[in-house]
């Protein structure tokens, strides 16, 4: 199998209104997020890839419209917690590339959240 994979990089804000009052999480608060999409094929194309890179172009405009400098909450309807934004993205990427194997979160260095069907 041939995995690849491509980082992106995103700056937001949001709250987990559903945590108790007093949780560091429930109160508006921003990240530097960090996305990583994985596609995988068990063959490579004619041009010997997985999938061109630069047709991961889409990804980037789509986290920079849809989420950089703004509010998750507003933009998601589910809780935005990194685990809903992996699959969240993992659904968006792979209605457009059917490799696509998985999509991993990071808020903070030490941190991630991944989505693997």
């Amino acid at each position: 199998m041939f995995r690849i994979s491509k980082e992106f990089h995103f700056s937001a804000s949001h709250r987990l209104d559903h945590l108790a009052p007093d949780h560091q999480c429930a109160r508006l608060h921003g990240h530097n997020y960090i996305v990583v999409v994985e596609l995988a094929a068990a063959d490579l194309n004619r041009d010997g890839f997985v999938r061109d890179y630069h047709e991961l172009a889409p990804l980037k405009a789509y986290l920079d419209e849809s989420f950089d400098h703004r509010h998750l909450n507003d933009v998601l309807d589910v809780p935005s917690t990194a685990e809903n934004l992996a699959r969240h993205l993992f659904d968006w990427c792979r209605a457009r590339w059917p490799e696509t194997s998985a999509v991993k979160v990071s808020e903070t260095p030490k941190t991630w959240a991944e989505y693997r069907p």
